[in-house]
């Protein structure tokens, strides 16, 4: 675990070992997930959709999705 701080201007260094971790250099585009009271960091994928997929598996409650898209109709 490792810390930053918010800076006057809103913006954070990323330490080093979160840098290291994602193999981000200075320049890379950094993806920022919010879920719930937590925040995700990523590094930018080729394709947004491999690297959401499944962070919200459990966020909405069972057949609450099939319920939604049959009021499309």
């Amino acid at each position: 675990m490792a810390e930053a701080t918010l800076s006057a201007k809103n913006q954070i260094v990323i330490p080093r070992e979160a840098r290291e971790a994602l193999g981000a250099k200075a320049g890379d585009k950094l993806l920022v997930v919010i879920r719930g009271d937590k925040v995700i960091v990523l590094q930018k994928p080729e394709s947004h959709r491999a690297a959401i997929r499944g962070l919200r598996a459990e966020a909405y409650p069972e057949g609450y999705l099939q319920k939604e898209r049959r009021s499309w109709r």
